[in-house]
Formats: C-alpha cells, structure tokens, sequence
C-alpha cells in the first residue's frame, strides 16, 4: 500500500501534468503483451509493420510488461505540456551512477535488487553507452510509433485535466479523487494507492502530480520520493481513442438540428477540441468550427481554453437536448 499524506497546502499545490516519454513506456508494455492491454489493439496493428526496422530489444529489456521501469526513462514532468525533446534531453542527462542502480530494479514489483539478465548486465557495465543508444532508440520509437497519435492523445489528456480540475474546484479533494480508479481511496488527509510494495509518506507542502495517461490503461503507477511524488491513472474516455466511425446519432435529434450537429452535440459528452472532433467525426476542423459556432449561438455548447488550445462541452441545455432525442428515438421504437 501506498499512503501520501496531505495538509491543506498540499491540496492546494496539486498540479496535473501529461508526459509524452511516460505514454512512450506504458506503450513498450502494450506491445510486450497486448492481449492484456486489448483496447488499444488498433494502434498495435497499425504501428507494428512500422516498428520492423528497430531492433527494440534493449528497450524491452528496461520496460518490462510488468514491475518497475527506471525512473530515468519517466521523468516526472517540469511542464503542464511538456515537449519531447525537452524530456528526452533530461534521459539523455542521467548521471551514469543513476542508470546503473536503477536497471538493477528493472521489473521488480517492489523495492529492491533484481537478478540481472545476460543484457541488463551488458547495460550497466556500460552506462554512458547504453544511456546515449537507449536515447536515440526512445526517439526512433518515438517517430514511428506515437508522433503522428500524440495530438489525439494530447487532446484526450487536455480533456481529462479540464474535467478533474473543475472537480477539485468545486468539491476539493475528495471529488478530485472520487473514480479516479479503483486502486485510489481518499481518506480525508491521505490518498492511499493498492500496490504490491509498502511506502507511507507526508507530502510536506510539496504537493503531487497527477498524471492522466493513455497507455497505462488498466491499472496506474506511482512515483515516490526520492522523486517528485506522482500518480499517473488511466484518463477517462481512453476507449474512444482509437475509434474510427461515430455512432450514428438518434433520428429525432438528427431531424431537429441535422444529422451532423447532432452527432456533434452526442461527441461532445466530454470536454473535446475542435482537431479532436474533427477526427472522431471524419470531417474537416473547418467544418466543426461552423456547427460549433451554431450549436454555441443557441446557448447548447460552451468553450473554455486550456494551454494553447479550446476544449468545447454541452451546456446543461445541450445535455437535456442530448438525452431527450435519445429518449425520443428509443420510445418510438419501443412503439414500432
């Protein structure tokens, strides 16, 4: 169990944080063993024949499918928006001393040594070389695997801090951490996470970074001193990430305001920018931006920015409209 214990300034300094090299790990796990990881199959299938030119073998070597994965290769994130130049710069920095002690973890499922392998062996024998390769195949990885889904997943993560941030705004900590996921229990003045390894520790006005992931989908993971003290847990709505054709929208609502605004009214369920929209809906960002402007002009959507970009959500008005054409739709069928 893993018990951080807070005082009212630690509430106030919670702060979210996303991290492109922390989705590039969890991704390692998804491709170590995708049937446990079956949601995000579609990006499995689709990056696969990309990944045949890479020898990734020294990077599954150091993110197993399970058990811990060097700190040096999640960094917890300096940015609410952090850049992945900027945190592969930090990989690259590593003290040696650094690399060597924490490949000797790799994979265990609590603190302490790990028998080391024929490969990790090699590893930490030489750090300097193996921290400067590790590097550059993180950012061959990268290109391949995650550059072209970054601004999807970016837009999903974006979403969840929007929604999490009202939380806490409106019902504190306890709301903050209420369905985070099962593993995480709020308890008044300390948050205690279920993991198979014991740590018990006071913030002390430091605070913690949440971090919204895609890929740790299902479960979540934590950092501890001496590292900034992190949670990461799977953001909510990571299964409409990979999809690629909406639900057809309920035909009263579609002959009310048009089958497309309708279905723009259904995708905005949860907080979602324009690109995001665009692609979930198969049409142009020109486009949405025209049904927005109508649906916000009636006072049925609303837009709020965050960082550089607009997320767009339902007012409570377009809530009622959303489940009203639905209840409209399924009654006559019932009738039919």
């Amino acid at each position: 169990m893993i018990e951080f214990l807070f005082t009212p300034d630690d509430v106030a300094r919670v702060r979210f944080a996303f991290s492109p090299l922390w989705e590039l790990a969890h991704s390692l796990r998804v491709l170590a063993d995708p049937s446990r990881r079956a949601l995000h199959m579609p990006w499995v299938r689709a990056v696969r024949p990309r990944l045949r030119r890479l020898d990734l073998t020294p990077l599954h070597a150091l993110v197993p499918a399970d058990g811990y994965i060097p700190d040096f290769l999640t960094p917890p994130p300096e940015s609410p928006v952090p850049d992945f130049a900027t945190e592969l710069a930090l990989v690259r920095a590593t003290p040696a001393h650094s690399v060597v002690e924490e490949i000797r973890h790799v994979g265990l499922r609590s603190k302490g040594t790990a028998p080391l392998d024929e490969r990790r062996q090699a590893m930490i024998e030489e750090p300097e070389r193996t921290l400067a390769h590790v590097t550059d195949l993180l950012g061959a990885y990268w290109e391949a695997a995650l550059e072209e889904y970054w601004p999807r997943i970016q837009s999903l993560l974006e979403t969840d801090v929007l929604r999490r941030s009202r939380a806490l705004t409106e019902r504190g900590a306890e709301g903050l951490f209420a369905g985070l996921h099962e593993a995480v229990r709020w308890h008044g003045d300390r948050l205690a996470v279920q993991r198979t390894w014991q740590y018990r520790g006071a913030l002390a006005g430091h605070g913690l970074i949440l971090v919204p992931s895609v890929f740790v989908w299902p479960s979540v993971s934590v950092m501890t001193p001496p590292y900034r003290p992190m949670l990461s847990y799977p953001v909510n709505g990571v299964a409409t990430l990979w999809e690629t054709a909406p639900a057809a929208p309920p035909d009263a609502l579609a002959a009310l305001i048009g089958r497309r605004r309708a279905g723009l009214l259904l995708a905005l369920a949860g907080p979602a920018s324009t690109t995001e929209l665009a692609r979930r809906l198969a049409v142009t960002p020109g486009a949405i931006s025209q049904h927005l402007g109508v649906l916000r002009a009636c006072g049925l959507v609303t837009g709020r920015r965050v960082g550089r970009r607009v997320l767009y959500a339902r007012t409570a008005s377009g809530d009622a409209l959303a489940e009203a054409g639905g209840a409209i739709d399924m009654d006559v069928t019932e009738r039919d």
